[in-house]
């Protein structure tokens, strides 16, 4: 469809309280899925809609579900308030992501519509409080769902209308199949169904069955693949592939990437294994380039304050794991350990799909992605509402076959190179090599054991849950903070700066000079500190007296 012709918001018949919503958002046209998936969830329509990371699936089944709901309420019967819709997600987060999403767009009609999120499992007690004022709409993971439906507390056979599946194509690896078939038993014969995905896939399809195949359900059914890249065009995302020939070249290389302000704004580092993360922290720690680690060990409320303070920009560059993504897809059960022996973090917890963090500068793949799947999730992390980005992935010459098969997907039918060569010559940051070997010879493996340690025992002594076991058990909280102090790694200060004479001369433009501040005598020192006390004061310095005089008021 033509620019001009584009179906804008307005032309959708949607409640006024929503187009409000939708300028407050600051959208002045609907993305290609929203144009596309409004107009026939609105006729009535189940929808298998397929748009790349990014695209803004989740406002285009949220905009109609509102819409039905809201026009429901304002031309149907009176009837007992019941949940009408029901969201599924992989993940906690993008639960909690489709909540914020769907409440901003019911701001206006709040009274009318209300969202409850059933997703975190320590809220449970909470969550059937909540349930028991029958909100218009859930959200939640399916596991959670099954409980809250095998516990009585939520009960949809006979008021739910809409079905919602979100990132259809992670249910299955993520452990869920067996959840969705008891869940679907559970549910009416009749109902509007949602499928939203990024991929099509094996995954997909079986739910289709599930889901959509029902033959006392009269509602058409669309398809709905859009005709668009998986990733967004050269022009607005550049791909870049660099060989390192070693391990310590690659950290070399992101050292230099990093310290020398090569790469520029908010970026997002990934790994595949939690071990790793925080390798790379520890790593990075030693020259002063902070970063946090985000993987699903932590919990719920850690991880989206880690996300909500990056997108507010309190800092510049997050190490992303996730073992539910990059790992195999298991079916039918939950996974136990992630590779190389990691203990499984939380099942329900995601991070290279579907997390909306906020303009992305960069994304490097520090491992590569262990599926062609895997690198398009985690490239969608940047490059979002019309924004550039740039994914640099460092590859080792053991992995070039496995490079070649991403590259075959994302080129399609179009054989040009897609990930181009990174133009940097590693011979010119040799002077950094020292550098590098002497921080990683400090990241041992018991310095990573008690990183990890460490940040347990923070989120302990920080739990609001454990506040009161505390308050009744001192002694437990004294072990806790008096323990001996954690040095997972001996940060050299001297590493925290570049001297001149290391930066090749192409960059020294790019890094700041250190300055050493100069040290003052004993007895300026003093002089100093008893003038910041009292500016009044009368002070000797070298052998002389002074008195300042007070400024006339």
């Amino acid at each position: 469809m033509e620019d001009s012709e584009a179906l804008g918001f307005e032309h959708m018949g949607l409640d006024p309280r929503l187009l409000q919503a939708v300028t407050d958002l600051g959208w002045s046209r609907p993305t290609l899925i929203q144009e596309k998936a409004i107009p026939l969830a609105l006729e009535g329509k189940d929808l298998l809609a397929r748009a790349r990371t990014g695209s803004g699936k989740t406002a285009a089944y949220a905009i109609p579900m509102l819409q039905l709901l809201l026009h429901r309420k304002a031309t149907g019967p009176v009837v007992e308030q019941a949940v009408r819709g029901l969201v599924l997600v992989p993940t906690k987060e993008l639960a909690r992501q489709a909540q914020s999403m769907i409440q901003q767009l019911a701001t206006y009609c709040a009274r009318d519509v209300r969202v409850a999120n059933v997703s975190a499992a320590e809220d449970s007690v909470s969550q059937r409080a909540v349930l028991m004022e029958k909100p218009d709409v859930v959200v939640g993971t399916p596991s959670r769902i099954l409980s809250h439906l095998q516990q009585d507390s939520l009960k949809l056979r006979d008021s739910l209308e809409l079905l919602v599946v979100d990132e259809a194509d992670l249910l299955f690896s993520f452990g869920f199949e067996e959840e969705l078939k008891s869940l679907l038993c559970h549910l009416p014969r009749i109902y509007q169904a949602f499928l939203m995905s990024a991929t099509f896939n094996e995954d997909v399809q079986a739910l289709k069955e599930l889901i959509l195949h029902n033959p006392a359900c009269f509602l058409p059914q669309v398809t709905l693949k859009l005709q668009e890249s998986q990733l967004p065009g050269p022009d607005q995302l550049q791909q870049f592939q660099v060989v390192c020939e070693t391990e310590e070249d690659k950290f070399l290389l992101l050292y230099a990437l990093l310290k020398l302000s090569l790469i520029r704004g908010k970026s997002l580092l990934f790994v595949n294994t939690l071990e790793r993360s925080y390798r790379l922290r520890l790593f990075l720690e030693q020259f002063s380039i902070p970063t946090c680690v985000l993987n699903g060990e932590l919990p719920l409320r850690s991880r989206c304050h880690i996300i909500s303070q990056f997108n507010q920009g309190f800092y510049d560059c997050v190490i992303a794991t996730d073992a539910e993504v990059l790992g195999a897809p298991v079916k039918g059960k939950r996974r136990g350990r992630g590779p190389k022996g990691d203990k499984a973090s939380d099942p329900e917890a995601g991070v290279a799909r579907g997390i909306d963090f906020h303009h992305v500068s960069a994304v490097l793949n520090f491992d590569l992605p262990p599926t062609p799947e895997a690198y398009i999730h985690r490239a969608g992390r940047t490059a979002r509402a019309n924004n550039p980005g740039i994914v640099l992935t460092f590859v080792l010459p053991t992995e070039q076959f496995h490079l070649g098969k991403i590259e075959e997907l994302l080129s399609g039918e179009n054989r040009g190179p897609i990930l181009l060569p990174y133009q940097f010559r590693m011979e010119e940051i040799e002077g950094f090599r020292y550098r590098c070997r002497d921080a990683m010879r400090s990241v041992t493996k018991q310095a990573i054991r008690e990183a990890r340690l460490k940040e347990i025992k923070e989120e302990l002594l920080h739990s609001e849950k454990l506040k009161t076991y505390f308050e009744d058990n001192p002694r437990d909280l004294q072990l806790l903070r008096h323990d001996l102090p954690l040095h997972p790694a001996v940060v050299k200060p001297h590493l925290g700066h570049v001297p001149d004479y290391l930066v090749p001369p192409a960059l020294r433009g790019l890094v700041r000079p250190h300055k050493k501040r100069k040290k003052l005598s004993s007895s300026c020192r003093k002089a100093k500190r008893a003038k910041s006390q009292n500016p009044l004061r009368s002070f000797k310095h070298k052998g002389k007296k002074f008195r300042p005089t007070a400024k006339p008021s």
